[in-house]
């Protein structure tokens, strides 16, 4: 048996410890997982981790972005993510620091965000005896973290901030919550670094790769149906799946429909593209779901804002679904062929089965299918009021989205975020927003993050009048790092989507919800913080207001007024199935004029193409 030479052997490099702080084995574990901008706000507890900091920001190895409210920096490190699919990392301090932060915490977990949130603690040895500005982050935030952690020993740094990133952006994405002590981040002891990747979680290993047996069923289904519908939501955007979709859309010449999530993951000028479906989503989108022959839940979790009625939810569909977290597939709708993996990874296998077993596909297969859907996009299409005496919000969001085409845009919550989902077309990572959660506030620090992540392209924050509110102290640290977002008002003088509640189920009842008092000048506020703002109120203003903010070299706040009762139609009533859609156009004469069907329910007249009555839902 030969010998191995010395020579031969590969020997891991000798690293010699070093005597560090648990504040610098932060910040240098940081480092080296490629972090370049922190979001935060310091205090007390933290303040050991920001000397820290500002040793490491002088060296110009991280830039610190100040936020004016501990929220905004949860926001932020969010659309951080959002926009780049990197982790976003933000701080906070003991107490208030960190409880400001569960806002954007519980955001981040709803919508499947990797970051990382360091809070600091009170000592170790005052820890539990109510001490100033101790709470209990880590069992407060337990419910809405992917993982989370109290660092008692700084030796355990390096290997804690690797396990943390790790976590959050492998498998179904999430937030870690990394909660430090005062006197760890102080103490001193013998520091050797924990490399990205390096790392071994014996209990935690996604599953990535489907089930060949699944995937091949899964074909099968797909080369029976005559009326299948693609559903995607945001586990395609995380997975990177964009490109497998749209092949396998185009091979079987399946139409395309996808949540507030998935906005992006399918080219949205694309003939087969349906746009979102759900409450607000096209009435094209939702009576396909309501009369499909199979559903491919690609990445979504049949939330019930796209579902309605969960029983009538694609009620006459077989379902496939593709997720990489197991707990979700079945959890609302139960498939007939389930594949946990990674959607991309999933998709790929997929399109490479169907390539080894040779092309068997019938090119008209779904023409019928398409051709209806076709007749409904003429019938019912979503509508751009030009009223004579105002400017109408869609008009509005259509206008920015021409002169903006490749934008991020980020939106805060409310119908201002249903029309932004509705009429702008975005790419992949260009759409963040607030779904699970449904945030007001996040539109304006989540585009800092966008726009300081990428400071070659443009982001557009889409905010309400009432959500620009609950957070516009950001525009201190817009001001103050030069973070050139330009924002715009949807401006109609109430909280709109509570108004539209109130008109339509609380018989107009307007408990609490108008704004108009109190709102403030905007282009006053916005020369308090030094930066341009511009009120809009007439369509012959609109278009070179807008060009005027897109030409801007600096931050830009334009204030809209738009009609004031506008509603945002379709919508799907709670506990209404999806071909329950209230709001939808009438019918145009020349269809009125070839052949009517009665609903046998509510008496509505119907185009002889449709097969449930728009009004009540009912079968024809």
């Amino acid at each position: 048996m030969l010998s191995e030479s010395r020579s031969d052997r590969k020997t891991k490099p000798v690293v010699v410890p070093t005597r560090r702080t648990g504040a610098y084995a932060l910040m240098d574990s940081l480092k080296r997982h490629g972090v370049k901008h922190i979001f935060g706000y310091p205090g007390g507890a933290i303040l050991p981790i920001y000397d820290e900091l500002y040793r490491f920001e002088a060296a110009g190895d991280v830039q610190h972005i100040l936020v004016r409210h501990e929220q905004g920096a949860s926001h932020a490190a969010d659309g951080y993510a959002r926009a780049t699919g990197k982790v976003g990392v933000c701080f906070g301090t003991s107490g208030p620091g960190a409880t400001n932060l569960v806002t954007g915490i519980a955001t981040a977990h709803m919508d499947s965000i990797p970051m990382v949130i360091i809070t600091g603690q009170v000592p170790r040895a005052a820890i539990g005896t109510d001490a100033f500005q101790e709470t209990d982050i880590y069992g407060i935030t337990l419910p809405i973290v992917k993982h989370s952690y109290v660092v008692r020993d700084p030796r355990d740094m390096a290997r804690i901030i690797a396990e943390g990133f790790h976590i959050a952006s492998t498998g179904r994405p999430g937030p870690v919550l990394i909660d430090i002590p005062k006197d760890v981040g102080l103490e001193e002891f013998d520091y050797v670094p924990v490399e990205p990747g390096s790392i071994k979680l014996p209990g935690y290993r996604p599953t990535v790769k489907g089930n060949p047996r699944q995937i091949n069923q899964a074909i099968e289904l797909i080369r029976q149906a005559k009326k299948p519908l693609l559903y995607v939501g945001g586990g395609a955007i995380a997975a990177s799946a964009h490109h497998e979709i749209k092949e396998l859309a185009e091979h079987f010449q399946i139409p395309v429909t996808t949540t507030l999530m998935g906005i992006g993951a399918f080219e949205e000028h694309h003939p087969l593209s349906l746009g979102m479906l759900g409450m607000h989503g096209t009435a094209y989108a939702n009576f396909a779901v309501s009369e499909c022959d199979l559903l491919i839940a690609v990445g979504a979790r049949f939330d019930d804002r796209v579902t309605g009625k969960l029983d009538e939810f694609a009620a006459r569909a077989k379902v496939i679904h593709i997720d990489i977290d197991p707990a979700e597939v079945g959890k609302n709708r139960g498939p007939e062929v389930p594949i946990v993996g990674d959607v991309q990874q999933v998709l790929m296998d997929l399109l490479r089965r169907l390539r080894e077993t040779g092309d068997i596909t019938d090119a008209n297969q779904t023409k019928e299918w398409l051709g209806r859907i076709e007749r409904w996009r003429e019938d019912y299409p979503l509508l751009v009021p030009h009223p004579e005496t105002a400017l109408s919000p869609q008009e509005v969001i259509v206008e920015v989205g021409r002169q903006a085409p490749d934008a991020y845009y980020t939106t805060d919550v409310g119908q201002h975020q249903m029309w932004a989902a509705q009429f702008l077309k975005n790419g992949p990572r260009r759409w963040i927003s607030s779904a699970g959660l449904g945030t007001m506030g996040f539109g304006v620090p989540a585009a800092m993050g966008s726009q300081v992540a990428l400071p070659d392209h443009q982001t557009i924050c889409i905010s309400g009048d009432a959500s620009f509110q609950m957070n516009l102290q950001e525009l201190g640290t817009i001001a103050q790092y030069g973070i050139k977002v330009k924002i715009v008002i949807i401006n109609n003088g109430w909280q709109g989507m509570v108004r539209q509640w109130q008109e339509t189920f609380y018989g107009e009842r307007y408990s609490s919800s108008n704004m108009e008092i109190g709102m403030p000048d905007i282009p006053l506020l916005c020369q308090a913080y030094g930066m341009k703002g511009k009120v809009v109120s007439t369509r012959d203003e609109l278009q070179d207001a807008i060009a005027e903010m897109l030409a801007h070299d600096g931050p830009f706040v334009l204030d809209v007024h738009v009609t004031r009762n506008e509603n945002c139609y379709p919508m799907v009533a709670p506990g209404k199935s999806n071909a329950q859609m209230i709001g939808l156009p009438e019918l145009k004469k020349k269809d009125l004029q070839v052949e009517l069907v009665y609903c046998s329910n509510c008496g509505a007249k119907n185009a002889s193409t449709n097969h449930f009555c728009p009004e009540c839902g009912t079968k024809l």
